[in-house]
């Protein structure tokens, strides 16, 4: 293919519902932008919004981007012909819709809003019970009553939308790349079956969904990233091949050099040779980095096959309730304190449920941050004089957990000297009782589905999407871990790994992923040979109950260590105080490994 000479600029605006208002502002300056990407879903934020819709049907949506976001940048980017897209729609993208269209009304300004239908699959939750389906990660079955299920729709409505007109489109539920690859097929023209440029322009949607996580952000070699106070968030130069040059506006803080952008690639993803979307599968082994400027990054090489004949569907239920009781304790012996306060804790709130006819609390988890208990068998004991003593419990009542909640402040009376009561966050406040969910992952079958829809003013448009595809892939494969003891003894000796890799960790439901990335081209074989699955399962023994997986990335120089059930049951469920998984890379780059010769 000819290079074409145009390019479409795209900004990653935003990573998460609460982001930063830098990333709009500063992206709508930008000259020459054009479109501007938020991504405000995660699998945590939809089980947030269906809780909101139980007590308004007409939320359920993210109304930071309504009602802060709009308000600060929707002049600049009318005035400059910058367009929108956002899965801000959350559960009601068609009431989100709406707020949008009033909000503009009132700035004064005439853009046309589009908002797409489709990802919202309640009424496929009956047939999948009686067939039989099972949780794609767990095998468990289908829960007899869900709040939300959603479909992760593809990039063709937001094609088609920007198509018909589109200022700012609006989406529900879609794979979280999906908006940037819908801008590029607009403006590039690819079709359905471009597989290699669909890849790529998924591969520049993902570098760009986390905003400054690929340029700086969350980066390992922190202490390098300059001026955190104004870091600059990411933008693509894309170009019709497919490739595309990340970077950042002039004047931030923040760092884009081949790593940063490398660690944010293999962030959230399994098996790196099949990362499945719903237009795409993507290859992402042989995608090179290369640093073209300063500040200036040209991502190349991905490359795509038939996409699934399936969706993807995340669905969130209720499973009781949750409260999380944090007491501070300072002086000599915090964390032996700290530790004897929340048994103690434990132990009267347990005698007194029985007493009141309640059952036990279904689930428990008790730490002292400052002990380092999240590190297991690697933690050092330090003489720690400032500690939190931190109980999680839940169980099926709330009352039940009022108890709780009200004798979690007696430790400033009753404990231990130096003891602070109350919540940590809120002085004398009680710890709040929180609905608690968990995730339910189902592949559907496209052809179940009804067509995508996108609506704007008023007007329903139809978006055809091809039901045959390849079959199911699975999340992680199946691998024997069994090795000689003598080939796990290297803690202790060499070099401490963040010494010769960087490391990057990501979270899917109950799943981790810890990329390892080798500083020096050459020490990649030697990475392969002294880090395998087996050292990553034993290191993490006391945290990863199920598997552990690597897969090889040459282009990248990396390996990606995919670990099940490896976090609690996952972010909404999980009682740990890293629910998601984001430091399990920083512990894995304090292992000692031989060093390169």
């Amino acid at each position: 293919m000819t290079q074409s000479p145009k390019t479409v600029l795209i900004g990653g605006a935003s990573a998460f519902v609460g982001d930063s208002i830098l990333g709009p502002t500063q992206l709508a300056q930008v000259p020459g932008m054009q479109y501007l990407v938020f991504d405000y879903l995660a699998e945590m934020t939809l089980s947030g919004f269906s809780q909101t819709r139980k007590s308004n049907p007409k939320l359920g949506y993210s109304t930071e981007f309504v009602d802060y976001v709009l308000p600060q940048i929707a002049s600049a980017c009318a005035d400059k012909g910058i367009r929108l897209v956002a899965n801000a729609g959350g559960l009601n993208p068609a009431t989100c819709a709406k707020a949008v269209e009033d909000q503009i009304s009132k700035l004064g300004l005439s853009l046309k809003v589009a908002y797409v239908l489709g990802d919202d699959c309640m009424h496929l939750m009956e047939h999948m019970r009686k067939s039989g389906a099972r949780d794609f990660y767990t095998g468990e079955a289908v829960p007899e009553k869900v709040d939300s299920a959603n479909a992760y729709l593809g990039a063709l409505p937001i094609a088609k939308a920007l198509a018909l007109g589109a200022d700012i489109v609006v989406t529900g539920r879609i794979v979280d790349s999906a908006a940037t690859l819908g801008i590029l097929m607009h403006e590039f023209g690819w079709a359905e079956d471009d597989w290699d440029l669909l890849a790529s322009g998924s591969l520049a949607g993902h570098v760009l969904e986390c905003g400054a996580q690929a340029t700086g952000g969350i980066f390992t070699d922190w202490e390098r990233v300059p001026d955190w106070e104004n870091i600059g968030y990411p933008y693509a130069v894309c170009h019709a091949d497919g490739s595309f040059v990340l970077s950042k506006p002039s004047g931030t803080g923040g760092l884009v050099e081949p790593m940063t952008v490398n660690e944010q690639i293999l962030y959230e993803v399994a098996d790196p040779a099949h990362y499945v979307l719903p237009d795409v599968v993507c290859d992402f082994t042989q995608v090179t980095t290369t640093a073209v400027g300063s500040d200036q990054v040209l991502v190349k090489g991905a490359r795509g096959s038939i996409a699934p004949a399936t969706y993807k569907v995340s669905a969130s239920y209720q499973a009781g309730y949750r409260c999380t009781a944090q007491v501070s304790v300072f002086g000599i012996n915090a964390v032996a304190k700290a530790r004897r306060t929340s048994d103690t804790l434990l132990k009267r709130t347990r005698r007194m449920l029985q007493e009141r006819g309640f059952a036990d609390f279904s689930r428990y988890a008790a730490t002292v941050i400052g002990a380092e208990d999240g590190y297991g068998p690697h933690a050092r004991p330090s003489q720690c004089r400032e500690a939190i003593a931190r109980l999680v419990v839940t169980h099926d009542s709330p009352e039940a957990l009022d108890i709780f909640s009200r004798e979690s402040r007696a430790p400033g009376v009753s404990f231990a000297p130096g003891t602070t009561s109350g919540s940590a966050l809120t002085l004398n406040a009680r710890p709040p009782i929180e609905p608690m969910h968990r995730l339910f992952t189902v592949l559907i079958e496209k052809e179940l589905f009804g067509s995508p829809r996108v609506v704007l003013q008023d007007v329903e448009h139809v978006v055809r999407v091809s039901t045959g595809g390849s079959p199911p892939h699975p999340y992680i494969q199946a691998q024997a871990l069994e090795t000689d003891a003598a080939e796990l003894e290297l803690e202790g000796i060499g070099v401490r790994l963040i010494e010769i890799a960087h490391g990057r960790s990501g979270d899917k439901g109950n799943t981790s992923n810890v990329a390892i990335l080798a500083r020096d081209p050459a020490d990649f074989e030697h990475l392969k040979q002294v880090l395998t699955a087996s050292h990553v399962k034993a290191y993490f023994g006391h945290l990863v109950q199920g598997g552990v997986q690597r897969y090889e990335v040459p282009g990248l120089r990396a390996l990606n260590f995919v670990m099940d059930q490896a976090l609690d049951g996952g972010g909404p469920s999980s009682l740990r105080t890293d629910p998601m998984g984001k430091g399990m890379a920083q512990m894995l780059l304090e292992m000692k490994v031989p060093a390169p010769t």
